[in-house]
């Protein structure tokens, strides 16, 4: 007669959950492993479906997109008189210009 057979093994380890945890604690464990393998499922599911729309996006040609447009700005025609628009040379208090 086999000791540990596989269905003895499961026996003894229920045996001793029951003992180190106790007989309450037992469901609420349960819940909250269902709970996180649903959680963690979940969140595979998504990664999986990053990854084809990932692949998706690199197998596409990527899209043209046209130039900003540019405003119409109305062009500044030139002075007639390049010399008015320039700052005046400084002067002294004489009217002379500095260093004469």
């Amino acid at each position: 007669m086999e000791l540990f057979t596989p269905g003895h093994l499961l026996l003894l380890a229920l045996v001793a959950a029951v003992l180190f945890f106790g007989w309450k604690q037992l469901p609420d464990m349960a819940r909250s492993l269902g709970r996180s393998l649903r959680i963690f499922k979940t969140e595979i599911k998504g990664m999986s479906e990053d990854d084809k729309k990932r692949a998706e996006a690199a197998a596409a040609p990527p899209a043209v997109e046209a130039p900003p447009a540019v405003p119409d700005v109305p062009a500044v025609p030139p002075a007639d008189n390049q010399a008015s628009t320039a700052p005046a040379a400084p002067t002294g208090s004489n009217g002379a210009k500095p260093g004469e």
